[in-house]
């Protein structure tokens, strides 16, 4: 039976309870904690593989994304204040819809955070290799820095950057609040001078056409661009910490995600208003696919004849500012990007290997994968297992394919964590919420029908890669975890939170 095996939610909240934090948090400093878990990579690596899609139309795109990600995010702040402790959306599921669901959505979150590791490392590639060819007159080979779907052959930057990641993790290096703070900085700081460069020479005739592509343009393009927006968790989590929650965590998640929109937006238009953002067309105005050898060709034929566009650029920010007579500036957009990046993919890697700890830990994965290193003190198993794949993602995927298999699994464990919280209005009416989602039975099926809108925008090779990993999925829990799960023999243990796994104190930033 598909509810056949629930997590008991006492159990659960029993370890919350051990570990009760102070109420801190106002409004201001939630808002804050959301500009910078979102602000990041997204805009910078997926500008041009929007322009693609939606050309102009992208700043719609940003818009219904953000939407998307607002009601989501106030299903999700209810289950995190109720259930604050390690597992995401995975130990949700499990505490309301059972070990099958959960199992799903847990084996989907390996999708959000391992493909994205490796989508931000792609990304992190094509700014350090932009800065270090602009800054040394260098020409490094397409071959070396490009997966084979992108005209390359091997992209070895983004998997050195994947391997150094993994390899901090695994000896335990901890970031601290101060350093990621000054990562964040950077980020916002080097964005800001961005739209203050481009906003004053932009053309409007630079929006014309608008949606050359349709409005089906422009909701693929808001399917990718949800990556940019992924991070708003890390103000839904902070719900244990917060005072006042009921009032301060709508006004810290939708305000985070309004700000967030709106300097998305002016990014977007000074891209779009000063070196333009229609599509690459191909030879006979076909549509060409972003990270495809296709487009590669177009755009490798459109540089030989003496044009270029921000969508065959791997570093489109950095490319706008040279366009427009900044190439110094262009430079550090670059160096920012190199230096902010790698923080992202050590959350996304340490998010990751969390999980599946405690997947492991609930006896669905081998318990090999929950071992701990004797002198390290962390899950150095799985932590090179995830660096293996992330490294191998990123050296032969282009950026957005990742970004895009990525979202499907957050949508799916967007989607979950909606169903679970009206279906525990239903089973559980009594039971203390710290935070209520305002208007529950009109937000949750907006957040779900949002989350499966952008799902089947989504192309149609991300959506069959999502069917097959998750019919991968199915196999392996009814192969191996459904014998194995502790709950189904009977155990109902509680552990702290974060046992076993040194803590890093930074929320994970996209």
């Amino acid at each position: 039976m598909i509810f056949g095996r629930i997590k008991s939610l006492d159990a659960i909240l029993a370890t919350a309870e051990k570990k009760s934090l102070h109420r801190s948090l106002g409004a201001f400093q939630l808002t804050m904690l959301g500009v910078g878990a979102v602000i990041g990579t997204g805009i910078f690596v997926l500008t041009a593989e929007a322009a693609q899609k939606a050309g102009p139309g992208m700043m719609l795109s940003f818009v219904i994304a953000g939407f998307v990600c607002a009601v989501a995010a106030l299903c999700y702040a209810e289950m995190a204040s109720m259930v604050p402790v390690s597992g995401s959306a995975y130990t949700y599921s499990y505490a309301v819809m059972g070990e099958l669901i959960a199992w799903m959505v847990g084996w989907a979150l390996i999708l959000e955070y391992a493909v994205a590791a490796g989508a931000v490392s792609v990304g992190w590639s094509g700014y350090v290799v932009g800065l270090i060819e602009h800054t040394f007159h260098l020409d490094i080979p397409n071959l070396l820095t490009r997966g084979p779907f992108d005209g390359g052959m091997i992209n070895l930057p983004a998997m050195l950057i994947a391997s150094l990641v993994t390899w901090l993790l695994v000896i335990g290096t901890k970031e601290s609040a101060a350093v990621n703070a000054v990562l964040v900085a950077i980020k916002v700081s080097a964005l800001t001078l961005f739209v203050v460069l481009a906003l004053p020479v932009i053309r409007m005739e630079q929006f014309t056409p608008f949606a050359p592509l349709g409005f089906g343009g422009i909701s693929a393009a808001a399917a990718s661009i949800f990556f940019a927006y992924v991070g708003f968790d890390a103000v839904s989590t902070a719900a244990e910490e917060t005072k006042n929650p009921q009032r301060n965590m709508p006004i810290g998640l939708i305000g985070s995600l309004a700000i967030c929109t709106v300097f998305y937006i002016l990014v977007a238009a000074g891209v779009i208003g000063t070196v333009g953002a229609q599509p690459v067309f191909g030879p006979n105005h076909e549509v060409l696919s972003p990270g495809s050898a296709a487009l590669s060709q177009q755009c490798a034929a459109l540089a030989a004849a003496g044009t270029e566009a921000v969508t065959c650029s791997k570093e489109a920010l950095a490319w706008t500012l040279r366009e427009i007579g900044w190439p110094q500036i262009g430079n550090l957009l670059g160096l920012a990007a190199g230096l902010a990046l790698p923080s992202v993919i050590l959350m996304m890697m340490f998010g990751q290997t969390r999980i599946f700890f405690v997947m492991s830990r609930d006896g669905l994965l081998p318990a090999m994968f929950s071992k701990i290193h004797p002198t390290y003190r962390t899950p150095h198993v799985i932590t090179i297992l995830t660096g293996i794949f992330v490294a191998l993602f990123a050296a032969f995927f282009p950026v957005g394919i990742l970004a895009d298999i990525s979202n499907s699994g957050t949508l799916f464990a967007f989607a979950a964590v909606s169903i679970a919280v009206m279906v525990l209005r239903k089973t559980d009416p009594n039971r203390a919420r710290p935070f209520r989602t305002p208007a529950i039975m009109v937000t949750a099926p907006i957040a779900i029908a949002g989350c499966i809108y952008l799902f089947f925008s989504l192309g149609m090779e991300t959506k069959l890669m999502f069917v097959g990993w998750a019919t991968v999925g199915l196999i392996v829990y009814y192969a191996y975890s459904y014998k194995r799960s502790h709950v189904g023999r009977g155990f109902d243990e509680t552990h702290e939170g974060d046992e076993g796994i040194p803590p890093i104190p930074v929320p994970p930033v996209n």
